[in-house]
């Protein structure tokens, strides 16, 4: 399996829990949290709710275990994902 999409839904309180486990794919910014644009096929950093960019390729399984520990680490549960 591995994880082709990851978005940030409404509600981040900026915690910095993701980026802390996951720098590669997270960027805690003043207000939210955002997907960086180094891993994502349409190279934008937002939250990726709107866009639902897909991760490069070569991101699917080399970063699936950081992000599943992200998004089980958030406090406030936004942090979503598609595992195919």
């Amino acid at each position: 399996m591995a994880i082709t999409k990851v978005w940030i839904e409404e509600g981040c309180i900026v915690c910095n829990a993701c980026e802390a486990e996951c720098p590669d794919v997270f960027l805690v910014t003043d207000t939210t949290c955002v997907i960086k644009p180094d891993v994502r096929v349409d190279g934008l950093e937002t939250e990726n709710r709107e866009e639902m960019s897909e991760l490069k390729e070569e991101f699917h399984t080399s970063l699936e275990a950081a992000i599943e520990a992200a998004a089980a680490g958030c406090p406030v549960e936004v942090i979503k994902y598609d595992k195919v």
